[in-house]
């Protein structure tokens, strides 16, 4: 359905020192990897898949279209690299499924019979239970 390599050759990395505690080592080190790729631009996606995501993940987009994925769950640059495009492609997959059109059942008419049958029986049941009227 996509192109994973020509998706990849489109990403952009940044590496960024990753926040919260940590020791001294956390001042010198960049583990915390940024993503970014614009789908406005990008050439491995056509018109309509850039439609697709841009109103998927509208609410994940900068206003120029770009889309920015962080992460710094791992304490090495290259595991979270490796977090972050998988995360990225899992996204990009799952906003490019087009759903199937739900098509609705009929509902049988033996089915509609026995649930009014039901209904009166019922009805009959607690009309039964009423003082009778000696008027």
């Amino acid at each position: 359905m996509i192109n994973k390599e020509a998706l990849l050759q489109e990403l952009t990395f940044k590496a960024v020192r990753s926040s919260g505690a940590g020791g001294q080592h956390v001042n010198k080190v960049s583990s915390k990897i940024e993503l970014t790729f614009n789908v406005l631009e990008s050439f491995a996606l056509n018109e309509h898949q850039k439609e697709r995501l841009q109103n998927k993940l509208k609410h994940r987009l900068t206003k120029d279209g770009v889309l920015i994925l962080q992460c710094d769950e791992s304490r090495s640059q290259h595991k979270n690299k490796d977090l972050v495009i998988k995360r990225f492609f899992d996204l990009v997959t799952t906003s490019l499924i087009i759903p199937k059109r739900r098509i609705p059942t009929r509902i049988p008419k033996s089915v509609i019979r026995k649930r009014l049958k039901n209904k009166r029986n019922r009805s009959e049941k607690k009309a039964n239970r009423k003082k009778p009227d000696l008027d």
